[in-house]
């Protein structure tokens, strides 16, 4: 059984470590747990892991968020990976620091990367888990806030939910989006 897990993020060392790169930092720690590495391929940085009888393909597209559906599209198409087993990977405003939710569709929320994956799949049934990163910043400096970096005192907290968002990973492939979303979005 093959999934495709697409973090989503912007590559460049400017975006390493910001809150809209989350979806980088979960891919990166999934691989590493996994013990794969990232090469650079068509529309991503990509890695196969396996892992209890199950093949990963993990990507970092290399588009920038707002042409994540490019990259996504690709990699299943590719690697002929369903839609039930693909699960997209990103930064969340409306949730708090410390908070993951998995979804098994659902609206965009106005985040570009989703949004265009929406369009480009032509549907928002596909499995998501929203990494929390909270919404603590003045009315119209949502960007500048995203594309910052932690603070220190959330720093424990993100380390901390990046290895249960590897955990959820886990248990999507193994149980089922069903079963993760009861163990996860509590």
């Amino acid at each position: 059984m093959k999934f495709l897990i697409a973090g989503l993020g912007n590559i460049g060392a400017e975006y390493d470590s910001t809150r809209h790169n989350i979806g980088f930092d979960v891919a990166d720690t999934f691989v590493l747990k996994h013990g794969g590495t990232f090469t650079l391929d068509r529309h991503a940085f990509v890695s196969e892991v396996k892992w209890k009888g199950k093949t990963f393909v993990v990507i970092k597209p290399t588009t920038y968020m707002n042409l994540s559906g490019k990259a996504v599209k690709y990699w299943m198409d590719k690697e002929k990976i369903s839609m039930e087993n693909m699960l997209v990977v990103v930064d969340e405003i409306a949730l708090p620091v410390g908070t993951i939710r998995l979804r098994g569709g659902g609206s965009h929320a106005g985040h570009n990367g989703l949004k265009n994956i929406e369009l480009v799949l032509t549907t928002d049934k596909y499995q998501r888990l929203r990494f929390g990163v909270g919404g603590d910043f003045p009315k119209g400096r949502q960007v500048e806030f995203v594309l910052g970096k932690w603070k220190p005192s959330e720093v424990p907290a993100v380390k901390e939910m990046i290895l249960k968002s590897v955990d959820a990973i886990e248990c999507f492939a193994t149980q089922g989006i069903g079963k993760a979303m009861t163990e996860f979005n509590k």
